[in-house]
């Protein structure tokens, strides 16, 4: 790609938005937060780019493939879960952007990324900007619009050079500036700086994305994706026929909890093991398909891919249905370190990683970690639902490996004096209450 001029100014967000193209104006105010230094490309991001309907679908078909396998590798017994596979993509997408040699091919295979680097990115823009389109004239489950928001932004270490040919690819793929932070001087202020884009970009229900000490002096780049979703029922459910039924958990017993009712045409399929039904958002545009496994849950879940999801969703047909579906709502967070190096990504996570294609290669660079972050609430009006991603990328011969210690067994302790080494006392916690 040829290199162009950087713009790198310590402006306001109007001065900012003087130099961008009018399509791209209202996002650029909502990711570049004010008084931040930034560099940026001089290329607008590619509105409405032109993506063949093949790319679209291999990056769609890509994507599911790698959101049935990371569901696999994260759930856990008795615990819920709740990832946004496209979050995750695109911030991953954005540090591939810069892989090469295996690392690149690690991360290729892991994330099914089957479209090379160009036409990759070309695509995941174009399904971004066809996502923002969704629920025009809409309604949320708040009564405001109907909301899905995708947003992403990128966070630099100020004294870091970042090559050009990167930075163009943040801009016309990504509508992403990379905002320039004291990493080194200042991690925690840095931390919080992010924390609180993420916040205001999921209205508040993302918050502390980033834990404290995740972010240290090695840190040399953060790639950040937020996705936000609220959007009504096409049918609502009657807040009457809400009452109290059981649900059965995964160890036999059964509790009670809030359950809304419905006697409506939805899409409906059944098979040996499954039933699935497919509930609109208004607008007809996003739906919700909920599959109840008839036998063990564990087993659905291993024999769930790609090609049974497909039959699963192509035998959906409308037909009455009596539907009893119950409330809930919770938060799920994690590290993806450990799952994305058991389904083959290793190598960027390693001190050998080569990110040469984000900094010329002048320093090891690799990924730390990589956080991500959910919430989910459905009640009789609609769902809300919010996700984000952090990959954070550290120098100085790559991430810090951290060890964990959990004092959750009886232990000794000691107080002692430092110069001299003198134990002023002794003791050990076999009961903590």
């Amino acid at each position: 790609m040829k290199t162009r001029p950087l713009a790198i100014a310590l402006v306001a967000v109007a001065a900012l938005l003087a130099a961008c193209d009018p399509a791209t104006e209202q996002e650029e105010e909502k990711q570049t937060p004010p008084e931040l230094q930034v560099a940026k490309s001089a290329l607008p991001r590619a509105v409405a780019p032109a993506v063949p309907a093949s790319d679209l679908d291999a990056l769609v078909a890509g994507n599911q493939a790698f959101a049935l396998d990371l569901y696999r590798a994260l759930r856990e017994p008795g615990k819920n879960l709740l990832t946004s596979p496209h979050s995750i993509s695109t911030a991953l997408a954005m540090a591939f952007a810069g892989a090469r040699n295996e690392t690149e091919s690690q991360m290729a295979s892991t994330l099914h990324f089957t479209l090379p680097q160009e036409r990759l990115h070309t695509a995941l823009n174009g399904l971004d900007q066809l996502l923002a389109s969704r629920g025009q004239g809409a309604s949320g489950k708040d009564g405001l619009p109907f909301r899905l928001s995708v947003v992403n932004a990128a966070w630099g270490e100020r004294t870091y050079q970042f090559e050009p040919p990167y930075l163009d690819t943040l801009a016309v793929n990504y509508g992403a500036g990379l905002n320039l932070l004291d990493f080194q001087g200042a991690p925690e202020a840095s931390r919080l700086t992010i924390n609180d884009w993420v916040a205001s970009q999921t209205e508040d229900r993302i918050r502390d994305l980033l834990p404290a000490s995740s972010i240290t002096s090695l840190t040399r780049l953060v790639l950040t994706n937020a996705v936000y979703f609220n959007a009504a029922w096409a049918e609502p459910f009657a807040l009457e026929t809400t009452s109290d039924q059981p649900f059965t958990l995964l160890d036999g017993t059964q509790v009670q909890v809030p359950t809304m009712h419905a006697s409506l045409d939805y899409k409906y399929a059944e098979g040996v093991d499954w039933q699935a039904v497919e509930l609109p958002y208004d607008g007809d545009e996003l739906s919700m398909v909920a599959l109840r496994p008839m036998g063990e849950l564990a087993a659905f879940e291993d024999g769930l891919d790609a090609a049974k999801l497909d039959a699963i969703v192509a035998a959906l047909a409308t037909q009455p249905v009596d539907l009893a579906l119950p409330r809930f709502s919770f938060e799920w967070n994690s590290s993806l370190k450990d799952a994305l190096k058991s389904l083959g990504m290793e190598a960027p996570f390693a001190a050998a990683a080569d990110f040469s294609g984000i900094n010329g290669g002048r320093e090891p660079l690799s990924i730390s970690d990589v956080i991500h972050k959910t919430f989910i609430g459905l009640d009789e009006a609609g769902t809300e639902a919010a996700a984000a991603t952090a990959v954070i990328m550290a120098g100085n011969g790559g991430p810090v490996d951290r060890v964990e210690m959990k004092l959750d067994k009886p232990f000794v302790f000691l107080i002692r004096d430092v110069q001299t080494g003198a134990v002023v006392f002794l003791g050990r916690v076999v009961d903590p209450r």
